[in-house]
């Protein structure tokens, strides 16, 4: 239940003041904890910040999983997708919070295996699901490279701050460009 808290607390603290802006003492605080029950629970504010980001990333996929549960249709699997993607980037934090931790393990020499494999299994699972969309081996490329064009679009910050394409345009314009080009032809290659 601590744990919980101060993971809760974490992020409202980053929401409002950055990564750089966000103290132990604030989290700790925030939760109506003392630093010493941060300590208990987390080595450091990277540690906290890398849970938050796995925890979230692992909620995406299961979101969406649970969304396309009785979706077979590729077309309506596009259309479900970029609506998620679009109302998950009104939040920008999460993306931002991403650069932030990783610009800053870059400069204090900390980023590890941990930093490198962050996203992997958000990545792969959503690929996964993308890959279900084509005909058996006409993907356009391997789960892990689908699922992270997928969310580097909804997350990267600047669609959340330009007057350009939306989330959703970027998204659906993008997956149905490459059923378009591979589900067809894997169609097409499946019946010959």
């Amino acid at each position: 239940m601590t744990r919980e808290k101060l993971l809760t607390s974490a992020y409202e603290v980053m929401a409002r003041e950055g990564y750089e802006g966000a103290s132990i003492e604030r989290i700790a605080e925030e939760a109506g904890f003392s630093k010493g029950a941060f300590y208990s629970n987390f080595d450091s504010k990277e540690e906290i910040f890398l849970e938050l980001l796995e925890t979230h990333s692992v909620a995406d996929v299961d979101e969406i999983s649970e969304m396309l549960k009785n979706v077979r249709d590729p077309r309506k699997m596009i259309d479900i997708i970029s609506n998620w993607a679009e109302s998950r980037a009104k939040d920008p934090s999460w993306g931002m919070l991403a650069l932030d931790l990783f610009r800053r393990a870059k400069k204090d020499l900390t980023f590890g295996r941990r930093h490198a494999h962050l996203f992997e299994k958000q990545w792969t699972g959503l690929g996964a699901i993308l890959i279900g969309m084509f005909p058996k081996g006409a993907a356009p490329a391997d789960a892990e490279t689908l699922g992270g064009i997928v969310f580097e679009l909804t997350y990267g910050a600047a669609a959340s701050f330009t007057r350009g394409p939306s989330v959703k345009d970027l998204v659906k314009t993008t997956l149905n460009a490459m059923y378009d080009a591979y589900g067809k032809r894997g169609a097409t290659s499946a019946r010959s």
